[in-house]
């Protein structure tokens, strides 16, 4: 297999500025989303649901609260704010288990994101702007991940046999 060594590998500065600043927003954005998405839960209310029509189906389903009618939506932002504090342990330390820990995390969150995309299209039949919204988020928080990890010394990328 052909590998890229960690020198070839090794990301510029402004490169990994720009990812951390990507997974920095990306964190805010879906904890800011994920605690809108809990109070109203919590308050009774189904948030407007502009563009796309199914907020009420996707929110008021079983599958908004799955354990012990802990709303998803409080796990998101549970999710979303320790990924933003290890992001900023991470800036300040340098530490690349923190990055490691970052990478573990958002790969958990975009196959959990995957499964709920899966739970809109084919189960629930509805689509949430929310949702959608904290999909884009998680998301991004992966692909940055993966981005900064790619600037660990090292660290091989296997590209082709």
């Amino acid at each position: 297999m052909k590998n890229l060594n960690s020198s070839s590998a090794q990301l510029s500065s402004k490169a990994r500025k720009t990812a951390l600043w990507f997974l920095f927003g990306a964190a805010l954005l879906g904890f800011v989303d994920a605690t809108y998405l809990s109070a109203q839960h919590f308050l009774g209310a189904i948030p407007p649901c502009a563009i796309v029509s199914g907020c009420e189906t996707v929110l008021t389903s079983p599958y908004a609260t799955p354990f012990l009618g802990i709303p998803l939506a409080l796990l998101g932002a549970i999710y979303y704010l320790i990924v933003f504090l290890l992001i900023i342990f991470y800036r300040e330390t340098e530490s690349e288990l923190f990055l490691k820990i970052i990478f573990f995390l958002t790969t958990l969150g975009f196959l959990t994101t995957v499964f709920l995309i899966y739970l809109q299209v084919f189960i629930i039949k509805a689509m949430c702007l929310y949702c959608i919204f904290s999909a884009i988020t998680s998301t991004t928080l992966f692909i940055s991940s993966i981005v900064l990890l790619m600037n660990i010394k090292g660290f091989k990328l296997k590209l082709t046999n």
